[in-house]
């Protein structure tokens, strides 16, 4: 494709689809056009000077298309639209991490048969180009473990939280008013959002695709007041962090948990809709990457970049999946844990393998114990479902 101009089909027109016409028009790149866009509902009034279509056939059957752009919230015509795109020969750019978390695998195999690529860096992190750093820097055996704050829209809420003592309600709407949020906040704060960009990440990282419900997941949706006093007690502050770790025996480890973050830890000073990412090594040690992960600028960038890589036929080799030694995920672990609960058929659900502190007052009860991961993930439903809070609480 080098020296050939790209003739975009984009589909979806909300923050991120907007972001990356707008940024378009500022660059003014010669050797990209979004030349049609679809959308679901063409009687919604756009102010810009673009050719729009409501009939996917629309882009797919115009012979000047020869790249498509996929940047819609719906994950089942996302995958449509990929599928369609792939099997035709053309090369695709998806901001879709749902449809990537339950499909990638398919995906990966699809562009090896048509010999077309899938690019998908804006999907993970925003602006920070993660996934081409692991396919291109990080594809050694020196790797141990990739974590993070991978959701600009909680780490925003919660910015506001510990910053400017702002209440949970008023700082998630505060992000949905600026767009920061998804449209449906629950993907963000409950944790669904960072574990997509997880398993993605993994399969870059570590060559293994695990599928979400394996994993265990929580969110910050059900942190009270107490559990802020608790954090600023400790001088700590929570982040929603995602966690991927090679450990003994060549086993995978991976969460999606609110953590307790002390001040010394990189992630402490991530603030606002900023993502945040270590990326740990056997010799290097750490390093850090930190961007906006959120808003249609920063991430309608990121999908930019991802198509101007193609006009160097640059695309995923995923070569740690054909290692023939991949790593085989395990729950097979614990940690120490802040555990808030209501009543005492709360504190049963939860089976501690040892406590090193325990309150009990009449309006608040918490214990910080060791619990495995397996059995957290066997309770991750009803922890949802009930009045308490779960946060994992590192020594350091």
């Amino acid at each position: 494709m080098n020296g050939k101009k790209l003739n975009i089909g984009l589909f979806g027109f909300g923050t991120v689809g907007k972001g990356l016409y707008e940024v378009l028009q500022r660059v003014g790149s010669k050797n990209v056009e979004i030349k049609r866009i679809c959308v679901r509902d063409l009687s919604k009034p756009r102010a810009v000077d673009a050719e729009f279509t409501d009939r996917a056939d629309d882009i797919f059957g115009d012979p000047d298309i020869n790249f498509i752009v996929e940047l819609i919230d719906d994950a089942d015509a996302a995958y449509a639209i990929v599928k369609r795109a792939l099997q035709a020969g053309l090369p695709v750019v998806s901001g879709n991490k749902k449809m990537l978390a339950y499909h990638i695998e398919e995906l990966i195999e699809l562009q090896a048969r048509h010999n077309v690529a899938l690019l998908y860096d804006a999907s993970a992190c925003g602006s920070i180009p993660v996934i081409r750093n692991l396919e291109e820097y990080y594809d050694n055996d020196l790797l141990m473990s990739v974590k993070g704050i991978l959701n600009g829209s909680s780490n925003f809420i919660l910015s506001k939280i510990f910053n400017e003592r702002m209440s949970y309600a008023d700082a998630l709407k505060l992000a949905q008013d600026l767009g920061f949020a998804e449209s449906d906040p629950s993907l963000d704060i409950d944790g669904w959002d960072s574990l997509f960009k997880l398993i993605i990440i993994t399969v870059h990282a570590f060559g293994l695709y695990v599928a979400p419900e394996k994993i265990f997941r929580y969110g910050i949706s059900n942190m009270n007041d107490d559990d802020i006093r608790f954090a600023n007690e400790k001088e700590r502050r929570f982040k929603l962090v995602a966690h991927v770790e090679k450990i003994e025996g060549n086993k995978l480890i991976m969460w999606v948990v609110p953590q307790l973050i002390s001040r010394n830890k990189y992630i402490y000073s991530v603030e606002d809709e900023f993502n945040g990412v270590v990326i740990k090594g056997l010799f290097y040690y750490k390093q850090f990457m930190f961007g906006r992960g959120a808003g249609g600028h920063p991430t309608g960038s990121a999908v930019l970049s991802d198509i101007t890589a193609r006009l160097y036929d640059y695309k995923y080799e995923y070569k740690k999946r054909n290692d023939s030694q991949l790593p085989e995920y395990s729950t097979d672990c614990s940690f120490r844990v802040y555990y808030r609960y209501s009543n005492y058929a709360d504190l049963d659900l939860v089976k501690f393998e040892s406590v090193s502190e325990n309150y009990i007052s009449d309006r608040y009860k918490y214990v910080v114990g060791t619990v495995s991961l397996r059995e957290l993930h066997k309770i991750q439903d009803e922890l949802h479902k009930r009045d308490v809070f779960i946060a994992a609480y590192p020594d350091d």
